[in-house]
């Protein structure tokens, strides 16, 4: 498998509760910020990986944690790990974000979603203003 970034993903009970700890009382620094304003999901640089804090716990704690990697093909993916015997929890499909996903469970039952990054989706511009040459 290439992956090519990985992200910790976070479903918490309270949302709000939580970017409220990760960001001013842990300190982490956002990297983006997606969905409604009132009720946003957010991307925390945490050292050289991310943290998503996004939705609702949907169950046991335990459930609400996720590891998020994005690989080139997500269906190439699918046909590889489906002949290995991995549990598909959810086939690959376009979200309506723009991502490729499908999720899958480590032995465990720990939630895998792989991710792919179509060439038109925005997360492949760099969104930065430009700055002035120096």
């Amino acid at each position: 498998m290439d992956v090519l970034s990985s992200r910790i993903l976070l479903r918490p009970g309270d949302p709000d509760r939580s970017r409220r700890f990760y960001r001013d009382v842990l300190g982490l620094a956002i990297y983006r910020e997606f969905g409604p304003p009132e009720d946003p999901g957010v991307v925390f640089f945490l050292g050289t990986g991310m943290l998503e804090v996004s939705g609702r716990a949907a169950g046991p704690p335990g459930r609400s944690m996720m590891i998020w990697l994005q690989v080139r093909d997500v269906r190439a993916e699918h046909a590889r790990l489906a002949a290995a015997g991995v549990t598909i929890v959810r086939e690959p499909a376009t979200e309506p974000w723009g991502l490729v996903e499908m999720w899958i469970e480590d032995p465990d039952g720990i939630r895998i979603v792989l991710v792919e990054v179509p060439a038109a989706h925005p997360l492949r511009r760099d969104s930065r203003p430009a700055s002035a040459p120096g």
